[in-house]
């Protein structure tokens, strides 16, 4: 079979659960059991916790330290990037030249000259999840297996040297978090309504392939039949609290699940692509649990489900761009009907501006949403209600949607795990970005289905609240403030904004320092970073597939391969230095008065090219178009 073949293949199988056939160990094993007639011990999937890297001349090798799985190995190949299974004797049968202990490996990627593998050198343990120990990811490095780079031609060099910086990038990846032992992709309503039978899969098999970060990374390591090396990770948030209420200790975790359809920077994913899938699209499920019950409560957030753009140049608000398209009505159909599929009821809450861009982008919205009568859309000018920092406003909105969210309930179990009753429906929130507007909004709508599990638990009383409890309250809304930072790191760069709203329910002055910083971050990134930051997630994802019969996608040429920040800092800053120096010297002579002119004049020009090719002095992506 080639290779091409055998990688759809693999990706049918991360995408339909299709099985892959079990090693041989594990085989042999249940048929030594069947033949002495001991019926074979049946044990949760786990992945290897620890490991240890074995540099060679000419492989590496990955060996598990578990006590449990001590004779798990594999090499890869420095010249060729082949993985291959080991047995214990192999993996020690020679001296290596260095040692490192690792704690995983999340993939590998096959780049123009070999294989680059990636692995956690670095964890933290955050915490449990229905009680399995979860890590959130420290450091990470790509291990280069990339000898045949000498045999590459000029060009190849190069352009594997771009790659490689993209590499780097990606090692500074945060909010990823995983489980050697459980699957954090499913919600607990889905967890708890699957057959008992998949723990006993291997753990990317269990997972629900939209949130599996590394998806495209572990296809090598599937197909080479490293199970227990496989760890499908999520990028997101995992935050938990744990608070007292009338000395009964309670629990609540805040895990937020990014989909990796649509993966992406700030300005340079917005909007859906045709199959429906939207930039910044998040699955958050709150948690609570409390005197042996259990409940969840779902709530989704996603970029609005049209084809519309925003591309940097140099402005502090680029203009909204809608694209015109004779798909637009089926993208949004298509995006709602997944959603529809996957969660049931849907009510799509619309936070943006009424005016200006945002109202036109709104406007749009709501007019493909008339031709949903199923799906209820409900437009609430967020900053018009709450521009002056008055978080209870929100209590405008839930008004609104008070009977959905009521209907929609949330998930319940009790301490044997039977099911009480169930979500049958999500809020989608969206704003522009899917951050600040939105995390304030989900965090209020989230407080108000906590109250009512409290209540329905015995834990409140039917007119009790959680506000009404200063010290919980404050963890709570710290919680939220947390998420919205992390989730808010991934796609902008920055720490959320409103976070003041969400902690104490108004604007305050060191509130507003902190966002106009954030502000000046997020314009600084997007304009002269974030084009090399989507590069690097378009090549992780899969969705720029290395060709070496294709053009370098790194020939550049003239005013267009400009360095960004430089260029456009020398020329404007050095034309103002000079003027302002002989603007000093003005009053001596006219030759200097005519100088600060000339000079004044120059700046003023450089400053119109600049504004006028904006576009070209920010950094953009090189390897993919929008949609």
């Amino acid at each position: 079979m080639a290779t091409s073949q055998l990688r759809r293949d693999l990706r049918d199988r991360l995408s339909k659960d299709l099985p892959i056939a079990s090693s041989s160990s594990k085989m042999e094993e249940e048929k030594l059991c069947i033949d002495s007639g001991v019926a074979p011990v049946r044990k949760r999937s786990s992945c290897c916790r620890e490991m240890l890297l074995l540099e060679f001349p000419d492989k590496f090798v990955i060996r598990s330290t578990d006590l449990e799985s001590p004779d798990l190995a594999f090499s890869v190949g420095r010249s060729d990037g082949f993985l291959h299974p080991l047995s214990i004797e192999d993996s020690s049968c020679a001296n290596p030249s260095k040692v490192m202990t690792i704690y995983g490996v999340v993939g590998t990627i096959r780049l123009l000259a070999g294989i680059y593998v990636l692995v956690i050198t670095a964890r933290e343990e955050m915490g449990t999840y229905h009680g399995f120990s979860v890590f959130r990811v420290k450091s990470l490095k790509f291990i280069c297996c990339n000898e045949a780079l000498r045999h590459s031609t000029s060009q190849e060099k190069r352009d594997e040297a771009y790659f490689m910086t993209l590499l780097r990038t990606i090692e500074s990846t945060t909010g990823l978090y995983y489980s050697y032992e459980m699957d954090l992709t499913l919600n607990l309503q889905r967890t708890c309504k699957l057959a008992e039978e998949r723990v006993y899969k291997p753990l990317w098999k269990q997972a629900d392939p939209r949130f599996v970060w590394n998806r495209n990374l572990l296809e090598e390591l599937i197909e080479a039949k490293l199970d227990s090396f496989i760890i499908p990770m999520i990028q997101g948030s995992f935050q938990i609290a744990e608070f007292t209420i009338k000395n009964l200790s309670a629990k609540i975790t805040l895990l937020s699940r990014r989909c990796n359809r649509r993966l992406g920077t700030r300005m340079w994913r917005r909007g859906a692509n045709l199959e429906g899938d939207t930039a910044n699209f998040l699955e958050t499920e709150q948690l609570l649990e409390f005197e042996g019950f259990k409940s969840s409560f779902l709530q989704v957030r996603g970029s609005i489900p049209l084809l519309w753009e925003q591309i940097v140049d140099l402005s502090y608000k680029p203009q909204l761009n809608i694209i015109s398209h004779e798909e637009t009505p089926k993208v949004v159909e298509r995006h709602f009907h997944d959603l529809e599929q996957r969660y049931g009821e849907i009510v799509a809450v619309d936070l943006t501006d009424k005016h200006d861009d945002e109202g036109q982008l709104s406007s749009a919205f709501a007019a493909e949403m008339d031709k949903l009568p199923h799906v209820r859309y409900v437009s609430f000018d967020f900053h018009h209600f709450c521009g002056k920092g008055n978080f209870d406003n929100l209590q405008l909105l839930y008004d609104q949607i008070f009977e959905d969210v009521e209907k929609q309930g949330y998930f319940l179990i009790n301490s044997e795990g039977a099911i009480l009753q169930e979500q049958s429906g999500v809020v989608r929130a969206n704003c522009i970005d899917c951050l600040d507007r939105t995390n304030v909004t989900q965090s209020y709508l989230a407080r108000k289905s906590l109250n009512s599990q409290l209540q329905k638990m015995g834990a409140f009383s039917s007119n009790e609240c959680i506000s009404m409890h200063p010290e919980n309250f404050e963890i709570y809304n710290i919680l939220w403030v947390t998420h919205g930072d992390e989730v808010s790191l991934q796609y902008s760069g920055t720490h959320a904004l409103k976070g003041d709203l969400v902690r104490y329910g108004r604007q305050t002055f060191s509130g507003l320092i902190k966002d106009g910083m954030s502000a000046l971050s997020r314009y600084y990134l997007n304009n002269f970073h974030d084009g090399i930051r989507q590069d690097a997630l378009d090549l992780i994802s899969g969705h720029y597939n290395i060709n070496k019969d294709a053009p370098s996608p790194f020939q550049l040429n003239g005013f267009e391969s400009l360095s960004y920040l430089p260029v456009a800092s020398v020329l404007i800053v050095g034309g103002l230095t000079v003027t302002t120096f002989t603007l000093n010297q003005a009053g001596r002579n006219a030759h200097h008065f005519f100088s600060t002119v000339l000079w004044a004049g120059l700046t003023a020009g450089v400053m119109a090219v600049v504004k006028a090719n904006g576009k070209q002095f920010c950094s953009r992506p090189r390897l993919c178009g929008l949609l």
